[in-house]
């Protein structure tokens, strides 16, 4: 089985997954089609100065899925409300490669020997050197070349991005 991404209308990533996912049960699909994702991160927003928790979908309008690519597959995907396409030139799909695989699954996304620091945009992290000692902020941007991260704070009652050394923060236990 390979990985192929499907175009969905916008907000119906969750509704075209779960049609899916109940469609093909007792099929003879069931076997073609394997793991369907909805790729999203968690990340905080603050609200009335306080951090809430969100999950934030990374790829608007698309999701990731898994099968063995058939005619009777790609029919039966196509003819779900709320699809549009696959990715790829035009009737045929492509599979996505196994290093964007691999990246979107989260895996060997922080066992990159070459990284100086081991963050990611999205992480909790404190300030502990310069002048925002004791700020605890979000990773926005992270820059391995100049060793620099970008951390969203709250100063005043109002988020401000701070870039800091990649030795002054540490994640938020």
């Amino acid at each position: 089985m390979q990985w192929y991404v499907v175009h969905t209308f916008s907000s119906h990533e969750n509704r075209v997954k779960e049609t899916i996912e109940k469609s093909i049960i007792g099929t003879d699909l069931e076997d073609s089609i394997g793991q369907i994702l909805v790729p999203t991160q968690k990340t905080f927003v603050i609200r009335d100065g306080k951090k809430i928790e969100v999950e934030k979908k990374i790829f608007n309008s698309y999701i990731i899925m898994q099968a063995e690519m058939e005619p009777k597959v790609y029919a039966f995907v196509k003819s779900i409300s709320g699809v549009t396409n696959f990715l790829g030139y035009g009737k045929k799909p492509i599979p996505l490669d196994d290093k964007e695989v691999n990246r979107l699954l989260g895996i060997n996304d922080r066992d990159d020997s070459t990284t100086e620091f081991d963050f990611m945009p999205g992480d909790m992290v404190t300030i502990v050197g310069g002048a925002f000692t004791d700020f605890e902020g979000i990773v926005d941007k992270v820059d391995q070349s100049s060793g620099r991260i970008s951390v969203n704070v709250s100063v005043f009652g109002r988020i401000t991005p701070v870039e800091v050394n990649g030795e002054q923060v540490e994640r938020k236990k």
